[in-house]
């Protein structure tokens, strides 16, 4: 029943600085055995601390560009708006990578 009524989950914790921040937003795919499979979409990474101890994060994109998703945000018609995230997501990850190196 749990992968039929949830699509998606948005997981939030606590940061070193006391903050709540998005950490992990992962659609569920089904089930394996008594196993719900999830997989991550896009991912908060850490990058440090200023002088304050406020921590910094960026989003990462897993890669994903077609989540299963998809198909539930054309019902609502959203999925111009999905994909437009997904498309910008790739971007930034990208370009992340490039200064990276």
């Amino acid at each position: 029943m749990i992968t039929s009524s949830i699509d998606v989950i948005v997981q939030a914790a606590r940061l070193r600085d006391g903050s709540r921040r998005i950490t992990h937003i992962s659609e569920v795919l089904g089930m394996e055995g008594d196993t719900i499979v999830t997989q991550d979409v896009f991912l908060y990474d850490i990058l440090g601390e200023d002088s304050n101890g406020t921590c910094s994060v960026a989003t990462r994109s897993t890669g994903i560009t077609k989540p299963q998703f998809t198909e539930r945000a054309r019902y609502f018609n959203e999925e111009g708006n999905l994909v437009e995230a997904l498309e910008k997501s790739q971007h930034r990850t990208h370009h992340q990578r490039l200064l990276e190196s």
